[in-house]
């Protein structure tokens, strides 16, 4: 294992994995954000350098966690040979194996993995896998027609932390401390677009997570088939990519309504899936349901 903080490295590391597209996009994005202020205090493992054959972004050991916050406790994983990220997850140093947290990734063996390593360590743990379809959006050449938007209201502007409530209530993963907390961070921290109505409330939104990912886009229910969707979510991908980010995402199987979208303004859907799984120790299980 070796923990790789070297600023030069860091950004070779991030040119490596751009030719390695799309199943680098997680860790990409996460290095990017380590290489431009690193907000969410995040590092990166790897087996060897410069010639890796995995890589794991994860939080700094230094950092103050809590063991319930899978939100926050989450791993990207990239790798070139499945057998050298199953001896980096076996490696003791790698993953805290003692609180709740998250694996994600574009490819298929890590919930595999994952198991494997789990019951070989002999721990009690519920590993729940999530798979999406995984996208990514073309170059947006231009600004996002807006003129419907008429008058000062509604209007096109961006997230406040004090939205995070609202977001919270909205969010199929939400609901929680930790998710509300954890959204705060990334309006504080990442691009996000939104629609206001005449109160100044958000009714249709995007928001942009720790591994540059485009997620939770959601417009209020009375709001809907407005265009505010399409609008909110061409306009956060441009922002991304005017600073150089992937415009990536991932919708479920079964939301026909935004893969309609999707394809509508012609994002592209990756041959690989978005695979995310969250791991609870026993000892955790109740709390975290609470």
């Amino acid at each position: 294992m070796l923990v790789l903080n070297c600023s030069t490295k860091l950004l070779t590391l991030e040119k490596m994995l751009k030719s390695h597209f799309p199943e680098s996009l997680k860790v990409y994005g996460a290095v990017m954000n380590i290489n431009r202020g690193n907000p969410f205090q995040k590092e990166v493992v790897l087996d060897s350098w410069p010639d890796f054959k995995a890589v794991i972004t994860r939080r700094q050991r230094e950092a103050d966690t809590d063991n319930l916050d899978h939100y926050t406790n989450a791993y990207a994983v990239f790798y070139k040979d499945v057998r050298a990220y199953q001896q980096l997850l076996e490696d003791g140093d790698v993953i805290n194996w003692d609180q709740v947290f998250q694996i994600q990734g574009l490819q298929s063996e890590l919930y595999a993995v994952s198991k494997t390593v789990a019951n070989a360590k002999l721990l009690d743990l519920d590993i729940k896998l999530a798979s999406f379809k995984a996208v990514h959006f073309n170059p947006v050449s231009s600004v996002p027609d807006h003129n419907f938007l008429n008058g000062p209201s509604p209007r096109l502007t961006y997230l406040s932390v004090s939205d995070a409530d609202l977001l919270n209530r909205t969010w199929s993963r939400g609901g929680n401390h930790q998710c509300l907390q954890y959204i705060a961070k990334l309006i504080a921290c990442f691009p996000s677009v939104c629609v206001r109505d005449e109160k100044g409330n958000p009714v249709s939104w995007g928001i942009t997570d720790q591994f540059a990912t485009m997620c939770h886009g959601y417009t209020l229910p009375d709001h809907r088939r407005k265009g505010y969707s399409r609008l909110v979510a061409l306009t956060l991908a441009r922002k991304l990519q005017s600073r150089g980010f992937p415009s990536q995402g991932n919708v479920l199987d079964d939301n026909t309504a935004s893969i309609n979208l999707l394809k509508s303004v012609h994002a592209e859907f990756l041959p690989c899936r978005f695979h995310r799984l969250i791991l609870t120790p026993a000892a955790f299980s109740r709390q975290a349901q609470l």
